[in-house]
C-alpha cells in the first residue's frame, strides 16, 4: 500500500482524537474490522495502531483492543518528581521525619568546627576517600554484606550507580534481563543504552527463575537486573531458596548480577542480599536516599576487586566524583548511628501508611509489603489506568499507572501508588479520592 495512504489513515484517526470526535476510553475498530473498513492488509493495520500508540494517543490493551489515551495525562517514565504545591504526590517517595531538618543543621554545625574542614573544598578520588569507603562498607554489614572499603565505591544516588554500572560493564546490544514490571530507571538506562531488554512474567514472590533459565539456554545474557529485596513496584521479597538459585544460574551461565537494594532497609528482617551468594557476579547498588533524604544524593556501589576499576573509570568520565560536603556529612551521620535511628523510624513510618492504605483502599486488589512506602493498585477491568490517574491529577492528586514500569508493549491496568511525601491527614484525604476514583466510595 502507498505510504501516503497508510499516513492518511493514522492523520484520521489523530485529527478525529485532537478534535474531540474521538474522546478518552473511546474504543478503536479491532484489527480485522479496521481491514475490512480499509481495504488494507493485517500488517498495515497494525502498523497504524502502533504509529498512533508511539504518538501517545491510543493504548493497546491485550484481550480487550485499542482505546484512546487521556492525553490530559502526562506520559512520563516513572522519573519525574512534581513540584511540591497543592498537589498530593502519590507517584514518587521523597519521605521525611520530624526533627531531620535539627539533624541537617547540628551535623553542618560538626562539620563547620571539625579539624580538617579544608579537605572538603577538594577532589576527593572517585568513588570516595579510603575512610569514606571504610565508613560505607561497616554501614553495608547491616545488610550482611561484608567487603572492605576498596571494593565500596561511593556515588551521586543509587540510579548514578545503576548508570556506572550498566556504563561500565555492558555495551550496545547485550541482553539485560528483568521482571516484566520493573524500576523505570533501570528500564530508561537500558533504552538509552540500547541493551537487549527482555523481560521475565510474574511468578509470585520473586523472579521468574524458570523463565530465567529458559532465556539462558536461548540467549547470551549478559546480565540480569534485580530488586530481591523491597521489590518496586510489587514489594515482593525473594526467599532464601530463589537467591541462593539466582546466583547459581549466574554460575552456570556466566552472566552478571546488578542487585538493586535501594529500598531493602525498609524489610527487617529480611534473607541476605544476593551478593553474599554470588560475591564475584554480583554489583549491589543502594543509598541513603530513601532511608536519609532524597536530598542526599549519595550512593553506593559494591563490586568484586576485580571490578573496581573500570567502575571508577565511569565515574571519572560522568560527574568525576561525590560531592565532599555531602559525602562528610553522611559519613558522620552513619558513625554516630544517626542513620540506623532513622532506618527504625522510617520502617515504623512505613508500616503506619501502610496500615492507613489497607483500612481506607479495603476491598481494592492490592499488592505491597507491610513495611513499604508504595503499594501496588490492580484496577476493575471496566477501568482504565491512565483515565483513572487524570481523573485523579484533575482532583489534586498524582499516581503513576503502571506504563512505567512495565518492560512489555501492553501494560497492566494497575497504579503505582507512593506513600512517602506527604504528611498523615494529607495522605488520608488523597487516598479517599483514590478510593472514590476506583469505585470504592
Amino acid at each position: 500500500m502507498p505510504k501516503t495512504r497508510y499516513k492518511h489513515i493514522v492523520d484520521h484517526f489523530s485529527g478525529a482524537i485532537e478534535r474531540g470526535e474521538l474522546r478518552p476510553g473511546d474504543q478503536l475498530p479491532a484489527l480485522r474490522k479496521l481491514m475490512k473498513e480499509r481495504g488494507i492488509a493485517l500488517a498495515t493495520a497494525v502498523r497504524v495502531y502502533s504509529e498512533l500508540e508511539r504518538s501517545g494517543l491510543v493504548v493497546g490493551e491485550g484481550g480487550r483492543g485499542t482505546f484512546v489515551r487521556d492525553t490530559s495525562l502526562p506520559r512520563g517514565s516513572g522519573l519525574e518528581q512534581h513540584p511540591l504545591g497543592r498537589l498530593a504526590d502519590l507517584s514518587f517517595n521523597y519521605p521525611a521525619l520530624p526533627g531531620q531538618a535539627e539533624m541537617l543543621r547540628d551535623g553542618l554545625r560538626t562539620l563547620a568546627s571539625s579539624g580538617d574542614l579544608d579537605a572538603l573544598l577538594h577532589s576527593a578520588p572517585q568513588g570516595g576517600r579510603p575512610h569514606e569507603r571504610e565508613t560505607v562498607a561497616r554501614h553495608l554489614r547491616n545488610r550482611s554484606i561484608q567487603v572492605p572499603g576498596s571494593q565500596v565505591l561511593i556515588v551521586n544516588g543509587a540510579q548514578q550507580g545503576l548508570a556506572i554500572t550498566v556504563g561500565a560493564l555492558l555495551k550496545p546490544g547485550d541482553v539485560l534481563v528483568a521482571d516484566a514490571l520493573t524500576y523505570p530507571g533501570m528500564k530508561a538506562l537500558a533504552l538509552a543504552s540500547r541493551l537487549d531488554l527482555l523481560s521475565l512474567p510474574a511468578a509470585g514472590e520473586g523472579m521468574n527463575l524458570d523463565a530465567l533459565e529458559a532465556i539462558c539456554g536461548e540467549r547470551p545474557v549478559r546480565a540480569v537486573y534485580a530488586m530481591p529485596t523491597m521489590h518496586n513496584p510489587l514489594g515482593w521479597v525473594m526467599p532464601e531458596r530463589g537467591r541462593m538459585r539466582l546466583a547459581a544460574l549466574s554460575d552456570r551461565f556466566g552472566f552478571l548480577i546488578i542487585e538493586d537494594g535501594a529500598y531493602a532497609f525498609l524489610a527487617e528482617p529480611a534473607p541476605k542480599p544476593v551478593f553474599t551468594y554470588a560475591p564475584e557476579r554480583t554489583v549491589y547498588v543502594s543509598g541513603l536516599s530513601k532511608s536519609v533524604a532524597s536530598g542526599l544524593r549519595l550512593g553506593f556501589v559494591v563490586a568484586p576487586e576485580k571490578l573496581i576499576p573500570e567502575l571508577e573509570h565511569a565515574i571519572r568520565i560522568s560527574s568525576w566524583n561525590t560531592p565532599s560536603l555531602t559525602v562528610a556529612l553522611a559519613c558522620q551521620w552513619i558513625e554516630s548511628g544517626a542513620v540506623d535511628e532513622l532506618e527504625d523510624r522510617k520502617r515504623a513510618d512505613a508500616a503506619a501508611r501502610q496500615q492507613l492504605a489497607r483500612k481506607v483502599l479495603a476491598g481494592a486488589k492490592l499488592r505491597s509489603h507491610p513495611i513499604s512506602y508504595f503499594l501496588w493498585l490492580e484496577l476493575p477491568d471496566y477501568l482504565r489506568a491512565d483515565v483513572v490517574a487524570a481523573d485523579l491529577q484533575r482532583e489534586g492528586v498524582i499516581v503513576t499507572t503502571a506504563e512505567p514500569f512495565s518492560l512489555g508493549r501492553q501494560s497492566p491496568q494497575a497504579l503505582r501508588v507512593a506513600l512517602g511525601s506527604i504528611g498523615f491527614e494529607a495522605l488520608e484525604r488523597a487516598l479517599r479520592l483514590v478510593g472514590r476514583a476506583v469505585g470504592l466510595h
